[in-house]
């Protein structure tokens, strides 16, 4: 089996790597070819995923390679989890945002916005080479917005699915309260990529069945552990019965996180600093396991995630892998307020002839209005991503919940236009 990873330069990689070698019977990769354009990134990541899958006496063949076509070429699945502009562009995304009074962030708002232009057409220029040495991959995209890139790919009748990690997070911290093997939770997990609730917690029974839902329980005994990790007013998450992603605190918290942002380093700062460490750790010959300092990049339980899709898209899992996980995948009526060819993000089943989501319970009205308007901001976004022009990117800001006002979006447009330049070709 051939796994591709298109960004393979990552400081993820090596988490994916660790996953890889932990459940090899899970995913028996025999090749693992890491393709990135910056080799002074890709060759010291691309050491240490070696001496990692060594440690695990994993056989696998690394490859290391800036050539997508025949990095590519033959895979089973491909990976794609790259960022355009590295980060220098998220640290655009993050700051000028906050002239305007609106949040920066890298993958809502105004800044995912950005993000969205300039990645979408180059993962579908990604994508259609693959298509052309590797008909059959399955294409699962981590890369933000997760939920736009997607439906990107499906729209070209590419082969794909979506992968977050704000599910899997959730299901191993819960899992971790209640003192039980992660497996055993099933979530009620549902709305849009990094716009998510979390309405209830299921043990799988012997026979994989869900028992009565243990949120309620979950709150009472651990709410304020909870509102911590997603840094929300317990109180919120008492009213509402469920348990909000933490990108939601940019909505339900919007003018503090900005004054926040205003005072403080930015992610894209912290991370770059993180990165600059990792890559100095991963030339070391002698680290053969994931420092302890990946933990702080973002992207926890990547690896099992990702294993655990494409080992059921690929079927290789056996009964070992659960064929319900959260994925990114069509809507097809699953929630009635949305077009059927939306990207929502919710439990859905995987086999090899894709991923299916599975029927959901009616959506609260305050839930279903903010994912019905942030959609229809999403389907604006990948427009402007696929066309261009100013007009196209004003009126996706302009729908965008956390813009709404048209001064606002007309400075927002500007300003993204004069940071983007560079990855936009139609905007010089």
């Amino acid at each position: 089996m051939k796994l591709a990873v298109v960004g393979g330069g990552s400081t993820y990689t090596p988490e994916l790597a660790d996953g890889l070698g932990r459940l090899r019977e899970t995913l028996p990769v025999d090749e693992l070819v890491l393709v990135d354009p910056v080799l002074e990134r890709l060759e010291p990541v691309g050491a240490v995923v070696r001496r990692i899958l060594a440690r695990y006496g994993h056989p696998a063949r690394v490859v290391l390679t800036d050539d997508l076509d025949a990095g590519v070429e033959d895979a089973d699945a491909v990976l794609f989890q790259l960022r355009v502009g590295g980060q220098e562009a998220r640290a655009q995304d993050e700051a000028w945002p906050l002239d305007c009074g609106c949040v920066g962030q890298e993958t809502t708002g105004a800044g995912g916005l950005a993000k969205a232009l300039r990645t979408v057409p180059v993962v579908l220029d990604a994508a259609e080479r693959v298509r052309r040495a590797a008909p059959n991959a399955w294409l699962v995209d981590f890369t933000n917005p997760v939920g736009i890139v997607t439906r990107a790919l499906l729209d070209e009748g590419h082969r794909a699915v979506g992968l977050c990690n704000v599910a899997i997070t959730f299901q191993r911290r819960f899992a971790g309260l209640m003192q039980l093997p992660p497996d055993r939770i099933r979530l009620d997990h549902v709305g849009l990529n990094h716009l998510t609730w979390e309405r209830g917690v299921h043990v799988l029974d012997e026979q994989g069945e869900p028992g009565p839902d243990l949120l309620p329980r979950l709150l009472a005994e651990h709410g304020a552990a909870i509102a911590a990790d997603i840094e929300l007013p317990v109180d919120l998450m008492y009213r509402q019965g469920t348990v909000p992603s933490y990108y939601l605190r940019y909505f339900y918290a919007h003018d503090a996180v900005v004054s926040e942002q205003r005072h403080t380093e930015s992610r894209a700062q912290a991370v770059a600093a993180i990165e600059h460490e990792l890559l100095a750790l991963y030339a070391d010959p002698t680290l053969d396991t994931k420092p302890a300092l990946l933990e702080q990049r973002g992207g926890a339980y990547y690896s099992e995630a990702a294993v655990s899709l494409v080992a059921a898209l690929l079927g290789t899992g056996g009964h070992g892998v659960d064929p319900v996980q959260v994925a990114n995948v069509r809507n097809r009526g699953t929630l009635p307020f949305l077009p059927d060819d939306a990207v929502i993000e919710v439990q859905s089943r995987i086999e090899a002839s894709g991923a299916t989501p599975l029927p959901v319970a009616p959506v609260g009205a305050l839930q279903a209005g903010l994912i019905a308007h942030v959609a229809a901001y999403e389907e604006l976004a990948l427009d402007a991503a696929l066309r261009g022009g100013r007009d196209r990117v004003f009126t996706a800001l302009l729908a965008h919940p956390l813009v709404g006002q048209y001064d606002i979006a007309e400075a927002l447009t500007d300003r993204l236009l004069a940071a983007g330049k560079e990855h936009l070709p139609w905007a010089r």
